[in-house]
């Protein structure tokens, strides 16, 4: 039998790189140059994003716009609730930056690939799960931060400045609608070498989570951080999760989805999107801050992919989990 870490592959790097960042953060024409490289990284990721994405993939599936809504309605109503929620919490059990990332996290979009795979290993309806995960990203650009001006405004270093307003156009919006734009040239050669590709993405998301955490160590992150903190995170994004796929098959089962529907919203309206997260973190947010706002997205990515690659398994078994469920 071939043994397989628990921890995902990709989430093991971005641990390694936080630890590097933290013995060994970026300083004097370092940092300067890695402000730079991060700059171009972040457009990079979201100019190959919008190529990616195919708009009529988001519009294709107009026949089932109630599963769309539903997936909507759990990513972008649902989560946001939750994410208020959890800044209940006294600041001894959470601190408020810690309280601003289960916020932040609760505000992105669902994931793609990943939202597609598991509905595809679950048997259900991949084509749906396909619309609903392009259209969460699409609309994703423009309601996160319109969310985070909305709901995070009294949090240190966010809301919509000038500076906020023009980051967000340049490093976001403008790579996007250039990838959107070129995508009926360029679309066949990224298809091509998606393999390539997907290595420079995740190269892109490890140098902003290096220059993150180097600023956040620079600014004394590590000494904000008890480990009962840690630990309470770690409880609370399992919460999350647990409550997101309730309410998902909650949803479901009102609203009398077939079973291949039902797993498309399980899965696609209980992911959160680190790919989409971080790079946005990194505009939205004051550097020093960065650090400890991804840091719960950081651990629920984790936790999601452990917790849909088993739920996933159970649902291709058969129907006996929708029994069981609705026992």
């Amino acid at each position: 039998m071939k043994f397989r870490l628990p921890i995902d592959a990709f989430v093991a790097t971005l641990l390694a790189t936080v630890a590097l960042a933290s013995f060994f953060p970026a300083r004097g024409l370092g940092e300067e140059v890695l402000g730079h490289a991060t700059t171009i990284a972040i457009a990079f990721l979201f100019f190959l994003y919008g190529a990616r994405l195919a708009p009529q993939a988001a519009v294709q599936g107009l026949a089932q716009w109630r599963l769309h809504l539903a997936v909507m309605s759990v990513t972008f109503v649902v989560f946001p609730v939750l994410g208020l929620a959890a800044g209940l919490l006294p600041d001894a059990v959470l601190s408020p930056s810690l309280k601003a990332g289960v916020l932040f996290l609760c505000l992105l979009p669902s994931t793609v690939q990943s939202s597609i795979a598991f509905t595809s290993i679950a048997r259900g309806h991949v084509a749906a799960a396909v619309c609903s995960a392009s259209a969460s990203n699409l609309l994703g650009m423009v309601l996160t931060p319109l969310l985070v001006a909305a709901l995070m405004s009294g949090v240190s270093g966010s809301g919509f400045s000038f500076d906020a307003l023009r980051g967000i156009a340049l490093q976001l919006f403008l790579p996007f609608a250039a990838g959107q734009a070129l995508r009926p040239w360029i679309g066949g050669l990224i298809a091509r070498n998606k393999a390539i590709l997907g290595r420079m993405d995740r190269l892109s998301i490890l140098l902003v989570v290096y220059a993150a955490f180097s600023e956040g160590v620079r600014e004394g992150i590590w000494h904000q951080l008890a480990p009962v903190q840690l630990a309470m995170l770690a409880v609370l994004c399992m919460a999350l999760l647990a409550a997101a796929l309730g309410i998902s098959l909650l949803i479901a089962r009102r609203m009398g989805l077939a079973r291949e529907d039902e797993i498309v919203l399980v899965f696609c309206g209980s992911k959160k999107s680190l790919a989409s997260g971080l790079p946005m973190a990194s505009v939205l947010f004051a550097g020093g801050q960065v650090g400890l706002v991804v840091l719960p997205l950081m651990l629920f990515h984790q936790i999601q992919l452990m917790v849909c690659a088993w739920l996933a398994r159970r649902y291709a078994e058969g129907p006996q989990l929708h029994a069981i469920a609705a026992e």
